[in-house]
């Protein structure tokens, strides 16, 4: 299962990262507000922001992410590509009528 959800902002939206390691957070400044910027652990690049008006039942946190900081794996490529780890992160269990008869 993913923490993603419909946030009805029209922005990609989290309930936490994939992995806590792979993001830092900092104060941003910008645009004459304060906010909490969301940057990757490796390249130290920007990948949204985190708000805290997400869903109460998982800890209101949103993660406002930049597509373009998004890569769309399907699943059959996770393994190849490196992510073999998150495959469970997909599966769901469903039962077929055979099963289930």
């Amino acid at each position: 299962m993913t923490n993603e959800y419909d946030s009805g902002t029209g922005w990609p939206s989290f309930t936490r990262p994939i992995d806590d390691a792979a993001v830092t957070t900092k104060t941003d400044r910008t645009l004459w507000m304060r906010r909490t910027e969301v940057r990757s652990s490796g390249a130290d690049s920007h990948l949204g922001h985190v708000f805290d008006d997400g869903p109460r039942d998982a800890g209101r946190q949103r993660y406002c992410m930049n597509s373009a900081a998004l890569r769309f794996i399907p699943v059959r490529d996770l393994e190849a590509e490196g992510y073999g780890e998150y495959i469970d992160l997909f599966h769901t269990t469903t039962h077929t009528e055979e099963e289930t008869a």
